[in-house]
């Protein structure tokens, strides 16, 4: 997938989240462990998003894409964001939205 096609991809679903009841605050957040793809709160605890796209569930699908390095990369750069805003205290969770051939899962507290 291009980058263009990622970040269209992405806003869909920040858009989607939204309608969900979410809170945008950034997208693409990038540092040296990592990329988030959309960071979001939903009450009063931060959501950081993983968004996996596949045109088809081929290759195993686009959750299979989350694999526990990838987990752990995920982990230290949400880590390095926290500390940078001085949230290192604030609640968490990691979510993936995983978007097949035009459907869209949500899964909360992932990993």
């Amino acid at each position: 997938m291009s980058r263009h096609k990622g970040h269209i991809v992405e806003r869909q679903v920040q858009h989607w989240l939204a309608d969900q009841g979410l809170t945008p605050l950034a997208c693409n957040v990038h540092s040296r462990f990592g990329e988030l793809d959309l960071v979001m709160t939903q009450g009063n605890e931060l959501v950081f998003v993983e968004v996996k796209y596949r045109k088809t569930p081929g290759y195993g699908g686009a959750l299979a894409a989350i694999t526990p390095s990838k987990q752990h990369k995920l982990r230290r750069t949400a880590a390095f964001y926290l500390q940078q805003q001085g949230w290192s205290d604030r609640p968490c969770r990691f979510d993936v939205v995983t978007v097949e051939g035009g459907q869209i899962d949500w899964i909360q507290n992932a990993f």
